[in-house]
């Protein structure tokens, strides 16, 4: 069944995709109905807005401490604060800047997510005819299901409870078992999940690339095997997201021994904003029909107190946009906090290229996350180096020393000259960001210094913090030193 199935999904996806001006239209429509009837709404009369233009008038840009009192009404226990009755369901997410946050899911929001990790696979059969995977064993790692209580509404990680949404049907085959699920500490989980799935049929193995790559290493030091393919032969397809996928691909191909499909999610708490449909285009398709209606903000305006907020049919391609969130779990006017671009407009297929917040501009360079990954990319074709993580922060100058940007790297594979690879860093730096270029050449910053952290840095150093595991990344970029300056540990002095 799982074919025609996925043609009916498929011919779904093709009629809201290929209109996606007239879909997010039809969801604005969607969200003032019922948005109207809120106290939000009532107080920003959105009964009177008829359009983009009124609605960006009426609703102001909000990160999460701003749009912090609404929530706080909501965990009281009040009813119909952001969205009409109370949510299903609080998603528990740390924020960098804001501590735990607590973000809304309704009964009517629940269908993007479920629906849209749905669409993602039957795209996958759809388009590559492959259903193989479908009765195999399939494992997703994850939070875990176990909810708590927040104002009589049940809380957890976004992961954990979509855990209590899997059709009874798939319960049969997903891996891990609940009690695993259950276990919070990460490093006894893997090790659990490793018992459990050794003599399994695992088809379809999902989650954030660098904890899949932690573990594939257990897996194979616990059954003593060279690849996951010896230990998994049928294992067909991988499914990620949360983080660029690219500075992982080679370790994670090294260590399953060989190619498998992958198929690339963006799912957040706030919503399930896009999905590999075709694993031959470019770009994820922009989720414009599932309750959530995007404005983009060019980011070279990002900052501006009053920056222009655009609909998905004034965006052009090519240029970097701040993602903003209008949805029907409450959110409005909500900066999500990830950039983009788009790779095509019909249908509208985006990449995620960052986040606001994590980008280097120390010294007027403007650095995004893209570029740096771009630059690790070329250090990996050109010298043949594997990357298990990385980070970049700013050094000022100290009156002996120019400033310069610091990139602390660990390897899986060393480069064979750190001289060569520092140099070739900087070069790909220098092509891609000309503000940083101009900085470099006209002896205002020095060229970047490379810091080789020793294996197992990077998960020591999460240890550290309280962050190993789960949906915890590294932050690829930071205009302070707060992590550079924890990394100090765990140098690797062999290499320096």
């Amino acid at each position: 069944m799982a074919r025609p199935f996925a043609a009916w999904e498929a011919a779904q996806i093709r009629r809201w995709s290929s209109d996606p001006v007239g879909s997010q239209r039809k969801v604005l429509g969607q969200l003032l109905r019922k948005g109207g009837q809120t106290h939000f709404g009532r107080e920003h009369r959105l009964d009177q807005v008829r359009d983009a233009a009124g609605f960006r008038q009426a609703i102001p840009l909000r990160d999460y401490e701003q749009l912090k009192p609404w929530i706080e009404r909501v965990k009281s226990g009040e009813s119909d604060v952001l969205w009409p009755g109370k949510p299903a369901y609080f998603a528990k997410t740390s924020g960098t800047t804001s501590g735990t946050k607590y973000i809304p899911l309704t009964p009517d929001s629940i269908p993007n997510h479920i629906g849209t990790a749905r669409a993602a696979l039957t795209s996958y059969i759809h388009s590559t005819g492959k259903t193989a995977f479908v009765d195999g064993k399939m494992i997703f790692l994850q939070g875990s299901p176990v909810l708590t209580q927040t104002g009589g509404i049940p809380t957890g990680r976004l992961s954990g409870l979509v855990y209590h949404h899997v059709p009874a049907y798939l319960l049969r085959n997903r891996m891990p078992t609940y009690e695993t699920n259950c276990i919070e500490d990460w490093e006894e989980k893997i090790e659990a999940i490793c018992r459990e799935t050794s003599r399994e049929r695992m088809t379809l193995i999902s989650g954030i690339p660098p904890w899949v790559i932690m573990y594939f290493e257990r897996l194979l030091a616990l059954n003593k095997v060279d690849t996951i393919r010896d230990l998994f032969p049928d294992f067909s397809l991988f499914v990620h997201g949360g983080v660029n996928f690219q500075p992982y691909a080679a370790r994670l191909q090294e260590l399953i021994g060989g190619h498998v499909d992958t198929l690339e999610t963006y799912p957040a708490s706030e919503g399930f904003m896009a999905f590999q449909d075709n694993l031959e285009a470019d770009g994820l398709l922009l989720n414009v029909a599932s309750g959530i209606w995007f404005e983009f903000i060019p980011m070279d305006r990002y900052h501006e107190p009053d920056p222009p907020r655009l609909s998905v049919e004034e965006v052009e391609i090519g240029v970097q946009y701040a993602l903003i969130v209008n949805n029907n779990a409450g959110l409005w006017g909500y900066r999500l906090g990830d950039t983009i671009r788009f790779t095509s407009l019909h249908p509208a297929r985006i990449v995620v290229t960052g986040r606001t917040a994590h980008f280097l501009s120390a010294f007027g360079e403007h650095v995004i996350a893209e570029e740096v990954e771009g630059a690790m990319q070329s250090l990996r074709e050109q010298l043949g180096v594997e990357v298990v993580e990385f980070t970049v922060a700013p050094r000022m100058g100290d009156g002996q020393a120019m400033p310069r940007h610091e990139w602390f790297v660990e390897f899986s594979k060393r480069p064979d000259s750190m001289v060569d690879a520092t140099a070739l860093l900087d070069r790909a730096m220098q092509a891609r960001n000309t503000y940083y270029k101009d900085l470099v050449t006209g002896s205002i910053l020095a060229p970047l210094a490379l810091f080789p952290i020793r294996p197992g840095g990077f998960r020591d150093y999460q240890r550290s913090v309280g962050k190993l595991g789960g949906q915890n990344k590294v932050a690829r970029l930071a205009n302070n030193r707060t992590i550079a300056d924890a990394l100090q540990p765990y140098l690797d002095r062999t290499l320096t």
